[in-house]
């Protein structure tokens, strides 16, 4: 997993058109993600080496950075300089926001999986009660009395 809780491929979710472009589109170069983000250039590489943030790589190994990596590079700068949170606690913060997300979708996940399971037990009950016998009569509980019933069977004629 890389800064961001993806794969090292860096592909959060798979796109249907390759050329659209989203917030995990690796398209800065390291100069131009500086810029964005108001921290030099070696800054960026010591955050890579360190995986507090983790770009995408080219070919030829250069750094791609996505605008959810210039949000992070944010998010680092603002806990260093304002929080005065050292690199290492900047790190498992990061780790542990990702281990929120990724339990969140799994809890998104599972309640979905439930509801659906909900819906197959309701269905399969509606379809055992609609195959019971139509001439069965519920029992209702008799009221207790002290009258006597004799029966007496007819007698067939032989």
């Amino acid at each position: 997993m890389d800064g961001h809780g993806r794969g090292r491929q860096g592909q959060g979710r798979a796109r249907n058109n390759p050329y659209e472009l989203t917030d995990d589109s690796p398209v800065y170069v390291i100069s131009v993600a500086a810029q964005l983000s108001g921290l030099h250039p070696q800054t960026l590489r010591q955050y890579d080496r360190l995986g507090l943030v983790s770009p995408d790589r080219t070919a030829g190994r250069g750094r791609r950075y996505s605008a959810r990596d210039i949000q992070l590079l944010r998010q680092v700068q603002r806990l260093s300089q304002d929080e005065g949170i050292n690199l290492a606690g900047i790190k498992r913060i990061i780790e542990l926001e990702n281990q929120v997300t990724a339990l969140q979708a799994k809890v998104a996940e599972l309640q979905q999986a439930l509801e659906g399971a909900a819906l197959a037990m309701r269905q399969r009950e509606a379809q055992v009660h609609a195959s019971y016998r139509r001439d069965l009569v519920p029992y209702q509980e008799v009221q207790q009395s002290s009258a006597l019933v004799v029966w007496r069977p007819q007698r067939t004629a032989d």
